[in-house]
């Protein structure tokens, strides 16, 4: 062997050893954490968003502040209030008239005074009712006016206020009290005392006017778990209707298919051996029914998404911007999530897009379950939106957003991070072709869209509220109902209204009906209804005039008047319907956005029922109104407990005025019929628990405005698919060589309950 050869192999002996130390360095090395780049704010604000900003805690303070020392009347504060005393009972926003709101952000004009609306229960009045003031101007409130009469037509009776936290535990403490007059009875049915049981309220609360009856549902209660899957099979009906707690009493109990009078009754019966009693075993922990504990040790992480060089959106005080989107977001404490002002390209495509009111209609052959239509909203839609959990209620890396209110007390409260704002890989292309003749290319745009979400929990629901922004143009809005089904005590005929989950337990079929409001303003305010749908025609082939085709045509429509433009729920409905300017495209059409809706809703209530008008909403699948400003919601805090003689009648609206050129709102509902099976225990999943609806550019533009996407993908045959120049997807493995930073999981729902 020669010098020369010898050097050679030294060489590259010492490149392999070299080579192998570069790796094992680099091999246990973390990637470079992803440097975030700040994302340009697309067009300038101002701050004018801030005209329908929710109220700051400080503003709220204020308010009160004001109305103790303005009010003439001794205010308690609401969380210790009895039926008998005054108390402020929320204090919220009140946003300013549209006129005044589009002559600030369109016109130039002065920005509207910001103002509060307060709601009080006066108690200690001769005539106890509930008030409603606007204060304002804040921060530094100077005045307050009564709007009640002017919203309502005069003033709202007390019986209609909603129940507060301060009640309930009045009314627990009440059953409690008459539990303890039947201790063999409920250690022989439950092996319990009545303390361990849990209490679940119904409503609406009476068969008329001014009764203030509640049926409520007694439940085992196991610390960690959904006590909604263990009735114990007993209900009891409570009066509470009196301004004094002591005058309130027991006024009948349900066991096991009988009424009695009193638990004393029940107790003699059962001495008597003269009551069928089904002796349920307080369950365990470890095997109770429902319990979402894990079953099985956590395996490997599934997958993650992220963003390389930081979020693509921006968010601005209640604004987010978001590839040509502008959207300002919010959150009513009674009726959850809206938002104002949606901008696609720097045009107001909506200028208020809100949720309006989710019912919950029960069945079951026990009284509390039969006699159950929640109208959540005035239990509190926005209230109960809690902290959502990072990395599964929304992904790891959203934006979280605190949102405040003041409700039931006089010092307002924080749900931290109970909104998300992320943008979302659907991992499904939004458009593509693969071109195998003449031509050969491939062009597509990944499905990108920002989420807003809040999910609020009613009681064992758990609602999760999404509005979506495509780069199409498209909104899209969805619910999913998740959380634990209500339950009836399994007896008698009971599988007549639902299917049997559990060895005493009726999961009862139930419908969910969920109302927004769509204030559409299409190029501009002016807009008319317009319909299309297809039919077939009979001709002769010209061709071939022996022979005849069915060919399908399009009958177009515009809808004149508001009857023509309410559609009942579950009737056949035209295909398209869109809200059209009176200005057209470049090929000569009006703008326009559709609406579609994605429902499966039940039954609604017959018309017959006297509780009917208070949720006359739930009549139509769509109705377009004319808007108005004394039409600001379609339902109200105060119809849950007075649905027979309702505050605020939606039907009323529909009364047949022209909607041609004109300011329209479209109301819309959707919903499922939830019959329970054995796989909502645990809980209720969210596939195939998902409705909503979209808002689709129908003309509206002269081509997809997602061409214009920085994202689109196009190559061809002739050209080097994987240059980084020619195709960005051929960009990602070398951009993408950083690790995401993930803050350190935290949660503090449980915190400020």
């Amino acid at each position: 062997m020669n010098m020369k050869t010898v050097l050679i192999l030294l060489v590259l002996a010492l490149a392999t050893i070299f080579a192998l130390v570069c790796v094992l360095l680099t091999r246990g090395r973390a990637p470079s954490t992803c440097q975030h780049q700040p994302q340009e704010q697309e067009d300038a604000d101002d701050g004018q968003s801030l005209v329908f900003a929710d109220l700051t805690p400080e503003e709220m303070v204020q308010v009160v502040r004001y109305l103790q020392g303005n009010l003439g009347v001794q205010l308690v504060d609401a969380s210790r209030a009895k039926p008998s005393d005054n108390c402020i009972a929320s204090v919220d926003v009140q946003v300013p008239a549209k006129a005044e709101v589009l002559r600030f952000l369109d016109g130039g004009g002065a920005r509207p005074p910001r103002e509060a609306l307060a709601v009080l229960y006066f108690g200690n009045q001769p005539d106890p009712n509930v008030t409603e003031y606007v204060v304002g101007p804040l921060p530094m409130p100077a005045y307050h006016r009564d709007v009640t009469v002017q919203k309502y037509g005069g003033k709202v009776p007390y019986h209609r206020r909603p129940v507060t936290g301060k009640e309930y535990v009045d009314i627990n403490a009440l059953i409690q009290q008459e539990l303890r007059k039947a201790p063999r009875f409920l250690d022989a049915c439950c092996e319990s005392d009545g303390t361990d049981l849990a209490i679940l309220t119904t409503a609406p609360r009476g068969f008329k006017s001014g009764d203030r009856a509640t049926w409520f549902v007694l439940f085992h209660s196991t610390a960690g778990t959904g006590y909604y899957l263990s009735p114990v099979g007993l209900e009891v009906l409570v009066e509470h209707g009196d301004l004094h707690v002591s005058c309130w009493r027991l006024h009948q109990v349900f066991y096991n298919g009988r009424y009695f009078a009193s638990m004393g009754d029940v107790e003699d019966a059962f001495v008597a051996n003269l009551l069928e009693v089904v002796r349920i075993k307080k369950p365990q922990a470890k095997a109770v029914l429902g319990s979402m504990r894990p079953r099985h040790p956590p395996g490997s992480p599934g997958p993650l998404q992220y963003e390389p060089q930081g979020p693509r959106y921006s968010i601005r005080d209640n604004r987010v911007t978001f590839q040509g989107w502008s959207i300002t977001f919010g959150m009513n404490p009674n009726s959850g999530p809206r938002l104002f002002d949606i901008r696609y390209r720097g045009e107001r495509i909506v200028y208020e897009l809100s949720l309006q009111e989710a019912l919950a209609l029960y069945s079951s052959n026990c009284p509390g379950g039969m006699s159950t239509r929640y109208l959540d909203g005035s239990f509190g839609i926005g209230r109960f939106a809690y902290e959502l959990v990072r990395g599964l209620d929304c992904p790891y890396t959203a934006t979280y957003v605190d949102r405040h209110y003041l409700a039931e007390s006089e010092t307002p409260k924080t749900n931290q991070n109970s909104l998300c704002i992320f943008e979302h890989d659907a991992a499904l292309p939004l458009r593509r072709h693969f071109s195998d003749s003449q031509s050969l290319y491939y062009g597509g745009l990944r499905k990108n869209t920002l989420v807003i979400r809040a999910i609020s929990t009613l009681i064992n629901y758990d609602y999760i509220w999404d509005f979506m922004f495509h780069s199409s143009g498209a909104v899209e809005v969805q619910v999913h109902a998740t959380g634990y089904i209500s339950s009836s005590f399994l007896h008698g005929r009971g599988t007549d209204y639902g299917n049997r989950v559990g060895p005493h337990t009726l999961g009862t079929m139930h419908l969910h009906h969920i109302h927004y409001k769509v204030d559409l303003d299409v190029d501009g305010q002016l807009n008319s209804l317009e319909t299309q749908d297809m039919g077939y025609e009979l001709v002769k082939d010209p061709w071939s005039m022996q022979n005849t085709i069915e060919r399908p045509y399009l009958c177009r429509k515009r809808l004149e008047r508001e009857d023509e433009a309410a559609f009942p729920l579950n009737a056949p409905m035209p295909r398209y319907i869109s809200f059209a300017s009176p200005k057209p495209n470049k090929w000569g059409h009006p703008r326009s956005y559709r609406i579609q809706i994605t429902s499966f809703a039940g039954e609604h209530l017959p018309t017959s029922s006297p509780m009917e008008r208070s949720i006359s909403w739930g009549r139509y699948q769509l109705a377009v109104t004319r808007r108005k400003e004394e039409e600001p919601t379609s339902t109200s805090i105060y119809n849950q407990n007075d649905p027979w003689t309702p505050t605020i009648v939606f039907a009323d609206f529909i009364n047949n005025e022209t909607i041609t050129n004109e300011d329209l709102v479209a109301w819309i509902s959707v919903g499922f019929l939830h019959v329970p099976h054995a796989e909502d225990i645990p809980n209720t999943v969210t596939v195939g628990n998902g409705i909503g609806f979209f808002l689709r550019p129908y003309n509206y533009f002269d081509e997809d405005p997602s061409v214009d996407s920085p994202d689109s993908v196009y190559f061809s045959s002739e050209q080097d698919v994987g240059a980084c120049g020619a195709n960005p997807l051929a960009c990602l493995p070398p951009a993408i060589t950083c690790a995401p930073h993930l803050p350190p999981f935290h949660y503090g729902g449980f915190l400020n309950l």
